[in-house]
């Protein structure tokens, strides 16, 4: 099997990565607030100490919260441990430190976020509590799973804004990559090392969540883009049961494909974006490891070489980190095909809030093209057609979608995989889901979101790929920038996902109602600072014309 790898990195953490690195060195405190940093330790002196199961952390008090940061989960996944199932973490004595965040997974740079790591005791939550007033009952509790699967990490998400609508906010470091999806012959795991991680993160807040005023019996898990593929896969994976009560995903790719050509020119298509057989995930690990040193026909002779290689040594690799930014399946933790169990019923009985955002694709044309200084022109637009769909097909996608009806070939071609891709692939996903349990379909439709991205060029993204995601963790850079009606938006969008996550239902006194969503009763929820209500999901985004040509 010849690999190719999948492309850039998904980039929807790039601003939050470069605002991390700034508020690291930020000598401070007015230029740490000026960047939208999460509190630091010489901004608020009083803090307090809270149990865990593996010993007392001490925390910091920002305003109303307490925040407490790089809390250890889950032992280093290092030396014989690594790529290894997540192991308990050694209890400590004395109270632990818990005012900075832990160390970042490892990863490599990218050219929009210049953040590395070599760091294997990477395995950390971080905690935001809501206001004292809202402590004296156990407060329902959300866990983030940041997405893309080779950057990033969960103190890059400050979950004020959240906590003060009454819940308990945890984000979680998770293995990224190579290091969370490695696959051999034998090895316990294989492809699934992020997934486990994560599990061992909620095991985690259903033992502890008490001692920071949460409620264990009512836990939410949501994620973004990756992140939100893992939540599908926590929904069919048979050990997550039982350790979750409600599920978020945001721009998830858990039922969908890609054409060929989609995420840039060479990326072959697949069946499943984010879901490879063991074998497949076997074969990315030989062709992209070959380079090491450490081949041999013993898959236990390859795992020893390449523990004993300095991470450093590994990272390296080009493309050793993008390569691996899907789950393997047909194994204990994802003993299935997690779309066919989904639609087969398959999954934990939770109620659901999913949606996209309006013109998902318009991220990655952007940044491989236009914004790039790469303009995507017409002779690219039809390329792109026959690669993605053969030259007979292409015609009548052109017809559907006339670059001339754009302001540009690559709005176009964003269209086109917005709907062809991101929107089949999220309504698939809701009509899965639907006739087993709520689900509350939504589409971010704020076209005038603040862009993130450190781009050089100009380029329209509109409503685009994790562009929602400010309006739901604090972020100061962005809400600088928030008109008066974006603010309403984003109060309105964190009351929502406060509610869903306390009763299951997005509806709340003040809110726009919002009903759910049946295969017999569409219904998908716009947000938008111009109007929250429905929107003809299917007709917007021309569902039926793909069902048709599919």
């Amino acid at each position: 099997m010849t690999v190719t790898p999948r492309g850039p990195a998904r980039p929807f953490l790039a601003r939050r990565s470069l605002v991390a690195a700034a508020c690291a060195l930020a000598p401070a405190v007015a230029l740490s607030a000026s960047l939208g940093c999460a509190a630091r330790p010489g901004a608020a002196p009083v803090g307090e100490t809270v149990r865990t199961d593996a010993g007392p952390v001490r925390g910091v008090r920002s305003g109303p919260h307490l925040l407490f940061r790089g809390i250890p989960y889950a032992g280093a996944p290092e030396g014989r441990h690594r790529w290894a199932p997540p192991r308990p973490v050694p209890p400590w004595k004395g109270v632990r430190d818990a005012t900075a965040p832990g160390p970042l997974c490892p990863q490599v740079p990218s050219p929009y976020a210049r953040i590395s790591s070599t760091e294997e005791d990477c395995l950390a939550l971080n905690v935001t509590t809501p206001p004292a007033a809202d402590r004296r009952r156990a407060a329902p509790v959300l866990v983030w799973i940041h997405g893309d699967g080779s950057v990033g990490g969960g103190s890059f998400f400050d979950g004020r804004r959240l906590a003060a609508r009454g819940l308990v906010v945890v984000t979680v470091n998770y293995r990224l990559g190579v290091f969370g999806g490695l696959a051999l012959p034998g090895l316990e795991g294989s492809g699934t090392f992020g997934l486990q991680d994560q599990r061992a993160a909620l095991a985690w807040v259903r033992r502890n969540a008490r001692a920071f005023g949460g409620d264990p019996g009512n836990v939410t898990v949501a994620g973004v883009s990756f992140g939100a593929s893992a939540v599908a896969g926590h929904l069919v994976s048979p050990a997550s049961a039982g350790l979750f009560h409600r599920a978020v995903m945001a721009s998830g790719e858990g039922v969908m494909d890609m054409p060929a050509g989609a995420m840039g020119p060479g990326v072959p298509g697949y069946p499943w974006y984010v879901w490879r057989t063991g074998r497949e995930m076997e074969d990315i690990t030989a062709a992209m490891t070959s380079s090491l040193g450490c081949g041999d026909d013993r898959p236990e002779r390859v795992l020893a070489c390449l523990r004993s290689l300095p991470v450093g040594r590994i990272l390296e690799v080009p493309y050793v980190m993008n390569a691996f930014q899907a789950f393997g399946y047909g194994n204990a933790t994802l003993p299935e095909l997690p779309p066919a169990a989904l639609r087969a019923g398959r999954f934990h009985r939770v109620p659901v809030l999913s949606g996209a955002t309006r013109d998902e694709h318009r991220t990655f044309v952007g940044m491989a093209y236009d914004a790039a200084g790469r303009p995507f022109t017409d002779a690219d637009y039809d390329r792109a057609l026959r690669t993605a769909f053969g030259a007979g097909a292409a015609a009548r996608v052109r017809a559907a979608y006339p670059p001339g009806a754009f302001a540009s070939p690559a709005l176009a071609w964003a269209a086109v995989v917005t709907d062809r891709m991101w929107a089949r692939g999220t309504q698939a996903q809701h009509d899965a889901l639907a006739p087993h349990v709520p689900v509350y379909a939504y589409e971010f439709a704020d076209r005038d979101a603040p862009m993130f991205l450190p781009l050089p060029g100009r380029f329209a993204f509109g409503a685009f790929h994790s562009g929602d995601v400010p309006y739901l963790f604090e972020d100061g850079v962005a809400e600088a920038r928030f008109s008066p009606a974006q603010r309403r938006l984003s109060a309105v969008m964190t009351g929502y996902w406060a509610a869903f996550a306390r009763t299951g239902a997005p509806g709340a006194a003040g809110l726009p109602g919002w009903r759910a969503h049946r295969v017999d009763r569409p219904y998908t929820q716009s947000l938008a600072p111009q109007r929250i209500g429905p929107v003809d999901y299917r007709r917007e985004h021309r569902l039926d014309f793909w069902d048709g040509l599919s």
